[in-house]
């Protein structure tokens, strides 16, 4: 019985978590500083453990189902995506350093991050042909 239970209330913490990181991968979509993708990738995963209608809502969406599908199924982006993805974070942070342009500790903070995003989205694996 309580097993139950547990699974119960684990599937929901799941779907809670799940729409917490698509919450953040929307703000991410909209601050430079906050990364879409990766909060996709972990509300996919969330998703595909607790709900199956929320998991393939997100495969089956317009913009970014195509990606995650790639992604689940491959671990791989396409070149055109990585390109897209390195373009929008060295244009979004060369605009939010360029905001904050008389606090040099941020500016240092926001050039720091955004290395470390261009790092690992530089060592993501390539779809192949």
């Amino acid at each position: 019985m309580f097993s139950g239970i547990k699974k119960i209330l684990q599937n929901h913490l799941l779907v809670i978590l799940g729409w917490l990181f698509i919450v953040l991968g929307v703000i991410g979509a909209m601050l430079p500083i906050l990364p879409t993708t990766p909060f996709l990738i972990v509300a996919l995963a969330l998703f595909a453990k607790s709900s199956p209608r929320f998991h393939q809502m997100l495969l089956d969406n317009a913009w970014f189902g195509p990606i995650l599908k790639q992604w689940e199924d491959k671990k791989t982006l396409s070149r055109k995506t990585k390109y897209k993805a390195i373009l929008l974070i060295i244009i979004t942070f060369a605009i939010s350093i360029a905001i904050f342009n008389d606090k040099i500790q941020l500016q240092l903070l926001l050039v720091g991050i955004a290395i470390v995003l261009l790092f690992f989205i530089w060592r993501i694996k390539e779809q192949a042909g």
